[in-house]
């Protein structure tokens, strides 16, 4: 049985709100947390990162990009179905805002922690377009991969901390057993629609997820979509047992 960790709804007035998970880092390590959000205008000043990684991928449904921009001098456009890894190291200023006035962004902001060896690295950009996104198609059921594996399907993003990020699209009554390799943790992020997971039923609104601590053999952890269309997205990846800052 899943470990559920608890969601807190985020807004700043009214052109921004998230479902944002934090939590302790013995259940999501090597994430930080994830904010699930909607950005209709810019939000955030430029702020700085050191440490960690910031990462940012862009829903397919997403109206717009984001013009992405940093210290060491990165300056580009993450369209729908794409994503930024920005590897802060020893440290930058960085800063996101919507590329159309007036459409919002419909995204993901997750955070990685580095380990001690790497967390004072020169920063550095990684950036993956959405067409470079590798899709696995199975009956009713579509699987992106912008980060780790799938099946025989791998991300060509070279991450410094490795991880697996998936986007399941599934119909309703689908099912699909998610692979975890050993020593990994995971959790499941609703994104769209009722999932139920490992038995359980989860959405978005529920402000909760499951998570699940890592086991020293693979296994895997059973998805379905009960009810009409869903969207999930798994993270996984090998716990750091420690707190990045």
């Amino acid at each position: 049985m899943p470990t559920i960790a608890p969601i807190q709804r985020v807004h700043h007035g009214s052109q921004f709100r998230a479902y944002r998970l934090r939590g302790d880092a013995s259940l999501i390590s090597p994430i930080i947390g994830v904010d699930h959000y909607w950005m209709s205008a810019p939000t955030f000043p430029p702020h700085p990162h050191a440490g960690i990684s910031a990462v940012s991928y862009l829903l397919l449904d997403s109206e717009t990009g984001i013009v992405n921009c940093d210290s060491i001098g990165t300056h580009n456009l993450i369209r729908p179905g794409g994503l930024q890894w920005t590897t802060a190291g020893r440290g930058l200023v960085h800063e996101e805002v919507p590329a159309e006035t007036g459409k919002t962004v419909h995204g993901l902001q997750i955070f990685v922690a580095l380990t001690p060896a790497r967390r004072d690295i020169a920063p550095f950009p990684l950036t993956l377009e959405s067409h470079d996104v590798p899709l696995v198609q199975l009956p009713g059921i579509k699987v992106r991969i912008p980060v780790g594996s799938f099946a025989e399907a791998h991300s060509p993003l070279n991450q410094p901390t490795e991880v697996t990020m998936l986007v399941i699209s599934m119909e309703q009554g689908d099912e699909l057993d998610v692979p975890i390799a050993a020593g990994d943790s995971a959790f499941f992020m609703p994104i769209f629609g009722k999932a139920m997971v490992d038995g359980q039923n989860f959405d978005h609104n529920d402000l909760k997820l499951p998570v699940f601590p890592a086991q020293n053999t693979s296994h895997a952890i059973s998805l379905r979509s009960p009810r009409g269309s869903a969207k999930v997205m798994p993270f996984a990846g090998s716990p750091l047992h420690f707190t990045a800052t």
